[in-house]
């Protein structure tokens, strides 16, 4: 790790101690400098909003952006205050409305493949399934360049046991658990490259590219597919609601298993668009005509 990421460690360290309420007047400069100051990606989130919301007036939009960075500001500091927040105030701050509908396959012996978004707090809700069951939690994500950054984050969001997965180990790590009821969680809007998926499908009005691992490791392991709706209740709190997408993936036609988890984002989406991660570039790639 450079110097660089160490100092970065060792400020994240010391902000992570700060109480909630200073945690928040910090999420506050914060939004000033993004939104205001330095206008982070302002161009990319517009051109995200008026593709996937061409029927709204600029005005509409752009209170849709001013919440998307007071929200993404939150979100920045929520993720720090991870490398600190105990257990408990973890329980308090996410509200698991069914965990029973995740139970029901771990007392079953069956493994669970959990799907969500860049939507609501994804990063708090991995400490909160880790606390959540006793099975072993996978968590699938896209390595970053940055390998020092990526170490940081990843130390973070195992400390309550998590076990952090890079894409490319995913069926790996699935078949080594494979009689170990787990559960593996994917963000199903990741941005492949072209090299890496050739399928699109529509998503906010728009013909987009996307990963089919959800499916494909579904229907090769017939584990059932269940989406983790993070939704915000107030700042600093939410709340988690799991739904059964599959139960028997094995007979799902194709692509049934992609549409239905791209369909049910894009219905929480709509609903409260600010809670969606505005600021990456999901449809840099378009299909060849």
């Amino acid at each position: 790790m450079n110097i660089g990421n160490r100092i970065l460690s060792f400020l994240i360290g010391i902000v992570s101690l700060f109480p909630f309420w200073l945690i928040y007047v910090l999420s506050d400069i914060l939004f000033i400098l993004l939104y205001y100051v330095f206008r982070y990606r302002k161009s990319v989130v517009d051109e995200n909003l008026s593709q996937a919301f061409p029927e709204k007036t600029t005005s509409e939009r752009n209170k849709i952006t001013k919440k998307f960075y007071k929200h993404l500001a939150d979100m920045v500091l929520e993720t720090i205050k991870m490398k600190a927040i105990t257990a408990k105030e973890v329980r308090k701050r996410i509200r698991l409305n069914n965990p029973q509908e995740v139970y029901q396959y771990l007392d079953r012996k069956q493994s669970v493949i959990g799907v969500t978004g860049h939507y609501g707090n994804w990063e708090l809700g991995i400490h909160s399934l880790s606390l959540m069951i006793n099975n072993p939690v996978l968590i699938i994500y896209k390595p970053l360049t940055n390998k020092g950054f990526e170490s940081i984050f990843n130390k973070i969001r195992s400390r309550f046991g998590a076990q952090m997965v890079p894409m490319k180990q995913t069926l790996r790590q699935i078949l080594s658990h494979k009689d170990i009821p787990h559960v593996s969680i994917f963000l199903s809007d990741q941005t492949p490259a072209p090299s890496e998926s050739n399928y699109y499908t529509p998503f906010l009005g728009q013909e987009t590219l996307v990963f089919q691992g959800v499916e494909k490791i579904a229907r090769s392991t017939n584990f059932p597919v269940v989406y983790c709706h993070i939704n915000r209740l107030r700042r600093g709190y939410y709340e988690c609601t799991f739904t059964t997408l599959c139960s028997e993936p094995k007979n799902a036609d194709a692509h049934r298993i992609t549409a239905k988890h791209v369909q049910f984002l894009e219905n929480i989406i709509k609903q409260r668009p600010e809670l969606w991660l505005w600021s990456h570039r999901r449809w840099k790639y378009k299909p060849i005509s």
